[in-house]
């Protein structure tokens, strides 16, 4: 348990938070279902035989089959309606060959998924490395998913045949017992199959699982960089020139190039006595004023 939650404390398991993780546990999940759910099954039917004489009749015939379905194998015991003999009855048809297949892929998908999962966790870091095991992921993945393909087209029609060949009124119509006039075959049971069904669902659900994985598995590999259009880059807008603005604002610059007519100062030279006046002997006492009362003076 301690090292349980020290796992959860430095965040090993947040893979399963990401779509890969997440997917390989439920391909985990769902390959436990469906090869427990075909290697498991058992079933049977039940059949009456009513001849002349009720004394050799037999009113319950149980016949029961399994997995692998290897139905030429199985026989039961059916009375010859001639005194005590009895009639040895074989089921028709061999299956196994397309159950064996499913289940194996199956097992195989369960025990690599597993082991995917505790590279996940565990070593990342060389999962990671090189690229080489995502590719090696992605390699596999695809071998699995066109197994679960194959496999469940191949068992869905195994299926199919045998529901047929231990369907009870298939196995009256090849009985020539049932033939002779005075006798009576009657079914009793059929056997139930919900369970192979579900397992033909499983397969394809595992088809879909290993199909959309690929997607995920081949984004890791970094194959789909040239694939990925990323958006155009937007032109960077230029700084404010804060320096010019306050320049530009500031009374007096910027607007217009006079220094006079920006700050309103315009020199009057004529309260100061330049310009119009240029003759500094007439503003001074000076040139005529001046020597004429000198001499008068004298």
């Amino acid at each position: 348990m301690e090292v349980v939650n020290q796992l959860v404390a430095v965040g090993q398991f947040r893979v399963f938070k990401e779509p890969l993780g997440f997917v390989k546990l439920l391909e985990w999940f769902f390959s436990i279902f469906a090869f427990a759910t075909c290697g498991s099954y058992s079933g049977e039917f039940r059949m009456s035989v009513e001849c002349p004489n009720k004394t050799e009749s037999n009113l319950n015939i149980k016949v029961e089959f399994s997995y692998p379905f290897r139905l030429h194998q199985v026989y039961f015991d059916a009375p010859a309606c001639k005194g005590s003999e009895q009639d040895k009855i074989f089921l028709i048809g061999d299956y196994s060959s397309s159950a064996e297949f499913f289940v194996t892929i199956a097992v195989f998908t369960f025990l690599y998924t597993l082991a995917a999962m505790i590279v996940y966790i565990f070593m990342q870091d060389k999962y990671r490395e090189n690229n080489k095991g995502p590719m090696i992921d992605f390699i596999v993945t695809a071998v699995f998913a066109f197994m679960w393909l194959v496999s469940s087209c191949a068992w869905a029609k195994g299926l199919s045949d045998v529901k047929e060949a231990t369907d009870p009124e298939n196995v009256i119509k090849d009985m020539p017992l049932c033939e002779r006039e005075g006798i009576k075959c009657k079914e009793l049971k059929d056997p139930v199959t919900s369970g192979l069904n579900t397992s033909v669902v499983f397969g394809f659900l595992n088809l879909v699982l290993w199909l959309g994985n690929l997607w995920f598995v081949f984004k890791e590999t970094g194959w789909s960089t040239p694939f990925v259009k990323y958006p155009p880059a937007q032109e960077k807008q230029p700084a404010p020139d804060t320096y010019g603005d306050a320049y530009n604002q500031a009374p007096g610059y910027g607007q217009q190039d006079s220094y006079g007519q920006q700050a309103g100062y315009q020199p009057d030279y004529s309260q100061q006595g330049y310009g119009q006046q240029a003759d500094y002997g007439q503003q001074g006492g000076y040139g005529q004023g001046g020597p004429t009362s000198f001499a008068n003076q004298m």
